[in-house]
């Protein structure tokens, strides 16, 4: 049995965007709980929304390692939302798509540890520091992996359409 909500989420792009959003949603009232929360209240909403927030983020991460680049359909969420309007097809590493990446992890290990530092007691925030770190270093290294992914599948995508149109114009003969 198909059903309608479940068959949109079939698609990779869509579950991307909705993974994303489900990050952006917590990760912001961590925040907002890290600081606006007093008390023991705060401080277990934050490392919880926090933790759900990592977990998301590296599971998706780990998830994307096999869809960089499908049938052309999904080019990163940044490329989901807003439409550049510029093909990326330069040799070499996607430094586009990792420069992307590396600065949203920045961004985000920023105002992790920035707040973590705000609400979290003296003597846990070497352990956040680490944590965090660790995330965003998980991050990144999955970030080149899914960048180096997507070039060597451009690359292998090219290289079959030049020996196409090369057979296309010797008529298919190999030996003259």
């Amino acid at each position: 049995m198909k059903l309608a909500h479940v068959t949109l989420l079939e698609d990779f792009g869509t579950r991307s965007v909705a993974v994303h959003a489900l990050m952006v949603l917590a990760f912001a009232n961590a925040v907002l709980a890290g600081l606006f929360l007093a008390g023991q209240v705060g401080l277990v909403s934050f490392v919880a929304l926090l933790n759900f927030t990592a977990g998301l983020w590296v599971a998706h991460s780990v998830h994307s390692l096999g869809n960089a680049v499908g049938d052309g359909e999904y080019a990163g969420v940044l490329n989901e939302l807003v439409d550049g309007g510029a093909d990326e097809s330069d040799r070499g590493l996607n430094t586009g798509r990792f420069g992307r990446l590396l600065a949203l992890v920045a961004a985000v290990t920023a105002v992790a540890l920035l707040t973590s530092a705000q609400v979290l007691p003296g003597d846990v925030v070497p352990i956040a520091i680490v944590a965090v770190g660790s995330i965003a270093v998980v991050t990144a290294i999955t970030g080149f992996l899914i960048a180096l992914g997507a070039s060597y599948d451009e690359n292998q995508r090219q290289t079959i359409d030049r020996i196409d149109r090369n057979e296309a114009a010797d008529g298919g003969e190999i030996d003259g």
